[in-house]
């Protein structure tokens, strides 16, 4: 566990100075102080400020508490400007946010800023692995399709199984959670869609 930790904290390092620069122009393009956003965010201030400074190791779920309490999908504090208008992302390039027990991972691919975002992830899901999430802003919706494999979705009360072949679409502003389940592997397909309004500020 430790030398998986290490690798992907590797990883992710080269694009701290490019989350650091853009939540800090975000924040201050809204006019929010560290102690407003860390507040909206639900983290701690000197987690912030260490993002702010290209110091901090953020996981996957501070990027999104960052990303909903600026109202951006999560890849735009991970963008470069200027990108090209066409992009061809291959997965095994792109850094895993999170890494399970059992060596699952969820890479954020992408976002299609029109005509209002959408993030497109992949994960990989072992047995028994388990991602919570936090409620996200009202608005927002998930869609899962489940390429191999079988997993669960809980999105409110139970848990509802998903097996290859089978596309599930709800709310996420409640709290939610993907387990892997069955003997192997689940890799799935994540839309994450925001509101249109959420484009701006």
């Amino acid at each position: 566990m430790t030398a998986r930790y290490s690798a992907l904290t590797e990883m992710i390092e080269p694009a701290l100075a490019t989350i650091a620069r853009n939540v800090r122009a975000t924040r201050t393009a809204a006019g929010l102080s560290l102690e407003a956003l860390a507040g909206r965010a639900e983290i701690s201030k000197g987690a912030l400020v260490a993002l702010e400074g290209a110091r901090g190791n953020p996981n996957l779920t501070t990027l999104v508490r960052i990303a909903d309490a600026l109202g951006r999908p999560v890849s735009s504090l991970m963008e470069e400007p200027g990108a090209e208008a066409a992009v061809i992302v291959d997965s095994a390039a792109v850094a895993p946010l999170w890494v399970g027990p059992a060596g699952g991972t969820a890479r954020l691919l992408l976002t299609n800023p029109r005509p209002s975002p959408v993030e497109l992830w992949r994960w990989v899901l072992h047995p028994g692995e388990r991602h919570h999430s936090h409620a996200h802003p009202a608005g927002v919706t998930e869609t899962l399709t489940v390429i191999r494999g079988r997993m669960e979705l809980t999105a409110g009360d139970a848990p509802q199984p998903l097996r290859a072949g089978e596309t599930a679409v709800f709310a996420a502003d409640v709290p939610h959670a993907y387990e892997g389940a069955g003997r192997g592997p689940c890799e799935l397909i994540m839309t994450v869609h925001l509101p249109v309004e959420r484009r701006e500020g």
